[in-house]
């Protein structure tokens, strides 16, 4: 029989950035999805579409914007002003 008394700890959903693959919390990675062709950041994690994450390390970012890493990842081509609102939404160091 299980314990009653044993603390029971809240899962905590992990994702893959698509640049390095390294796992993490959901939560610390960015969010981008495409709707209707158009490339979104997605603060909340939410929003409905096709998504891929992004973890935080600045080279994860500018390979992601230089290669088509994402374009294989959202199954969709990203044009110059997709790569410019990457580049803007890239975390500052």
């Amino acid at each position: 029989m299980v314990n009653q008394q044993q603390t029971h700890q809240k899962h905590i959903p992990e994702r893959s950035c698509v640049v390095c693959r390294t796992k993490a919390p959901k939560r610390s990675l960015t969010r981008l999805v495409v709707i209707d062709g158009e490339l979104h950041i997605d603060p909340s994690g939410k929003m409905k579409g096709r998504g891929a994450y992004l973890c935080q390390n600045d080279g994860c970012w500018e390979r992601a914007m230089k290669t088509n890493v994402l374009n294989h990842a959202l199954k969709v081509t990203l044009t110059d002003d997709s790569r410019q609102r990457l580049s803007e939404a890239m975390p500052s160091s």
